[in-house]
């Protein structure tokens, strides 16, 4: 199973910049109809409206403000595919005085968010045809960085979710892509401290497009991913896509 981006019509969460930016602008490249510019404040969507015109069309979604979920899958009713990018992160380790509030923050974005998330858009994506989910998570979520570990933890949750998602979404034919980029040139980077072996968010866009063409389950797209890829591709093979409850 693949999905081709060409003529569909794409929801992109955190769209305003960073990765999520890069992402509408390779979809914009590749020829979908239409996205969906799903940003927190709609005034941040400007600049791609004035780029795009009105084949990109803002949409609130904050996942701070659950509300706000179900009533852009009520707008885009349209969507065929939905990349899921947002999230934060915080510089939390175990031993932080404010690692359980940096974990509890960090599970309402990145874990519940993707859940509310899919829920509020399965039913739009199967009436759709089935189409495709892409969730952004991290080479975090298979390799625990101390310095923020409640974000590891959290993405690791998340990675988890998507696993599931991939087996309940398949049944009415709908894509998942788990997306696992090492550092990245945006403003989560620089705030993690190694913007210096950043590579550019265009790698994990093109990336995507190709993943879902492919019909692929997980994307490494950056130096970094693709040597933890290299490692994990065994495990995933024989336990991550295996059906282990298979007779």
């Amino acid at each position: 199973m693949g999905f081709e981006v060409k003529n569909s019509v794409a929801l992109v969460t955190g769209a305003n910049r960073g990765i999520g930016k890069a992402i509408v602008e390779a979809l914009f490249d590749q020829a979908v109809r239409k996205v969906y510019v799903a940003v927190r404040t709609l005034s941040t969507a400007q600049q791609l409206v004035d780029q795009y015109g009105d084949r990109a069309v803002p949409l609130q979604i904050d996942l701070n403000r659950p509300e706000t979920i179900p009533a852009a899958a009520g707008k885009a009713h349209d969507v065929e595919l939905l990349v899921n990018n947002a999230g934060i992160l915080s510089n939390a380790s175990p031993l932080s005085s404010d690692a359980i509030d940096s974990l509890l923050g960090e599970i309402n974005i990145n874990v519940i968010g993707l859940i509310r998330m899919a829920q509020a858009f399965a039913p739009v994506l199967k009436k759709n045809g089935g189409g495709a989910l892409v969730q952004l998570n991290s080479i975090a979520s298979l390799k625990c960085f101390p310095d923020f570990a409640t974000y590891s933890a959290s993405k690791a949750a998340a990675y988890s979710i998507t696993q599931g998602l991939r087996e309940k979404l398949g049944d009415q034919g709908t894509q998942v892509l788990s997306v696992h980029p090492g550092p990245i040139a945006t403003d989560m980077i620089v705030q993690a401290g190694l913007e210096d072996m950043a590579e550019p968010p265009s790698l994990v866009a093109d990336g995507i497009v190709s993943a879902l063409k492919n019909g692929d389950f997980h994307l490494f797209p950056d130096s970094m991913a693709r040597q933890i890829g290299e490692y994990y591709s065994e495990f995933s093979r024989q336990v991550i896509e295996a059906d282990l409850l298979e007779a």
